[in-house]
């Protein structure tokens, strides 16, 4: 018996869900959003202690997609997790929609922080944590990062703060595909050893396959278990994840299937026809 079936039927959903968002809309970025798709799952499956009937608990935990233009993988897990139905992915990217091609929390349930500007999204994490240790609450807050988006500045600056502050109530994914708009990482600006800067910033450091359930969990897991460091786990994962002609392909980055295309992708995602 698949232990982890659950979750494999509600990441493969995902992935059906996010080629049919973008081919609707003829915009948006599928690969690094399929990347994900196993990281969220768990998190909105397994791990969070979160609410749908009430997106504003205070004490729930928190995630914040760092990287926003990964919108559909956040929209497809907060769909499948019932904060709104999922004939609202059909208005992806459309004027008026609740679902933007990137996160905004005044306007989606389940969205705790606007993001799109890329490394933004790490200090506000920092403020949410920060806030829970004065507070003294226990919720737990939880962040995607993108390869690419680690070559800018404030990223650093706010692996800075966490560690100083010992936010250990932090747990943050590198989505680490290795690719990003222009090409390989390694090309356009090399990140390596990624596991070793973010130990020198004083993080605690877990790498994993981020497509192994097992891996995921059990990484979470020593997360919680450490104190006085926020906690970087390093996924390695493999962008367009799932569509054959989309994995590995920094063409994928942000461009829309096309309707042969996306034919093609759904049925390789047991998916059938766009409705």
């Amino acid at each position: 018996m698949d232990k982890y079936k659950d979750l494999k039927t509600i990441a493969n959903n995902m992935r059906i869900n996010i080629i049919k968002m973008l081919s609707r809309a003829q915009s948006g970025h599928p690969g690094g959003s399929l990347s994900a798709c196993e990281i969220l799952a768990t998190l909105y499956f397994k791990e969070m202690n979160i609410d749908p009937k009430n997106p504003h608990w205070e004490d729930r935990d928190r995630f914040v997609l760092s990287k926003g233009h990964g919108a559909p993988v956040l929209y497809a897990a907060l769909a499948e997790k019932g904060y709104f139905s999922k004939e609202e992915l059909k208005s992806l990217r459309k004027i008026d929609s609740m679902l933007q091609g990137h996160p905004d929390m005044k306007g989606t349930p389940g969205v705790d922080m606007t993001t799109g500007s890329l490394g933004q999204g790490l200090s506000a994490v920092n403020g949410m944590a920060l806030a829970g240790k004065v507070d003294k609450k226990d919720y737990r807050v939880y962040a995607l990062i993108g390869d690419g988006e680690v070559q800018e500045g404030i990223i650093w600056e706010a692996a800075m703060f966490a560690a100083h502050h010992k936010l250990d109530n932090i747990t943050v994914f590198l989505d680490h595909n290795g690719l990003q708009i222009d090409g390989f990482n390694k090309d356009v600006m090399d990140i390596e050893p990624i596991d070793d800067k973010f130990k020198s910033f004083g993080w605690h450091v877990i790498n994993i396959d981020g497509h192994s359930f097992e891996e995921i969990i059990k990484a979470i897991d020593e997360a919680k278990l450490t104190k006085g460091k926020p906690t970087m786990i390093i996924a390695k994962t493999i962008k367009g994840k799932g569509v054959s002609f989309m994995e590995n392909q920094a063409g994928w980055h942000g461009k829309a299937p096309s309707e042969e295309e996306t034919r093609k992708a759904l049925d390789e995602l047991g998916g059938g026809i766009i409705d």
